[in-house]
């Protein structure tokens, strides 16, 4: 069997996640589809994935692996390099939301979905770079949001999550570029996947009552969030798309559903590159390939 390379997707148990884990171990990769609690609240989700690689044989397996805890995720990387041997590819998934006007929402609240959505993915990359460091090759794909460009009232905290989250997954785009190592982000548009479904309740909703019409924005985005009328196949596509393009060659951030979109990004790449340019880092916009160096 031709080796595609080894993946490890995290938030796999539903969603974007669920879709991407299964397309790549179907085109050939190796995949480590992984998640909290596998034997607990997971649990059929898991045995779901592992039934199906069973049953198409696939490389398709299932690890327990919770980014907000340090060992949970050092411990299911150690375990992955040691059975497979190297990971070539991250697909940085794991995410979760609520809707709450800004004001609303509880210090507690924000520390959760920043524990999740940017600390999570710091933890992972953090845990994966050394080995592909070593090997000077590797991707890391950021699942993140057209919501980490634009924002939405009832949607600031989670926007600020994904903002933080695109700074990161940028400023490794220059930092890895020398290394051999990619970094690129996935914008999605709206998608009705359990994100949604599964968003946490606002804790301190009284505070909204001097808001008016506008307390009923948290409803009214996640109602049109939940309707829209997207397919998440067109973000599985895209990531693999992503994953098959020549090292170097991968754009820093791709839109999925929302392309009308695409001259914010242009023109933040522009003034990105004057800033490295004029900083004396112009070089680090070129993502260099070691099979290419020489001397």
């Amino acid at each position: 069997m031709i080796d595609k390379g080894i993946v490890l997707v995290t938030g796999s148990s539903t969603g974007f996640g669920r879709l991407t884990s299964v397309a790549l171990a179907r085109r050939g990769y190796q995949v480590i589809a992984s998640m909290r609690d596998v034997t607990g609240r997971n649990r059929r989700h898991a045995a779901d994935l592992e039934e199906l690689g069973q049953k198409e044989n696939l490389r398709l397996g299932v690890v327990e692996l919770d980014v907000t805890d340090d060992r949970s995720v050092n411990e299911a990387v150690d375990r992955i390099v040691r059975d497979a041997g190297r990971i070539d590819i991250v697909v940085n998934n794991a995410g979760i939301s609520f809707w709450a006007l800004t004001e609303t929402s509880t210090v507690e609240q924000t520390k959760r979905l920043f524990e999740t959505n940017f600390f999570g993915v710091l933890r992972v990359n953090r845990a994966v770079l050394p080995h592909m460091r070593k090997r000077r090759s590797g991707l890391l794909i950021h699942i993140s949001s057209v919501g980490g460009r634009l924002v939405m009232p009832s949607l600031g905290i989670y926007c600020a999550t994904k903002f933080a989250l695109e700074a990161m997954a940028e400023t490794l785009r220059y930092e890895l570029s020398q290394l051999g190592i990619d970094s690129v982000i996935v914008e999605p548009g709206p998608y009705p996947t359990e994100i949604v479904a599964n968003a946490a309740d606002v804790t301190d909703p009284v505070r909204a009552a001097d808001y008016g019409a506008l307390a009923e924005a948290p409803r009214k985005v996640r109602g049109a969030l939940a309707a829209a009328d997207t397919n998440s196949q067109d973000v599985v596509d895209r990531v693999i798309q992503l994953i098959e393009m020549q090292a170097g060659g991968r754009p820093v951030r791709t839109l999925v559903g929302v392309k009308q979109f695409q001259p914010i990004n242009d023109v933040a790449l522009q003034w990105q590159t004057v800033v490295l340019q004029n900083s004396g880092f112009g070089e680090l916009m070129i993502l260099r390939r070691p099979e290419l160096e020489v001397g």
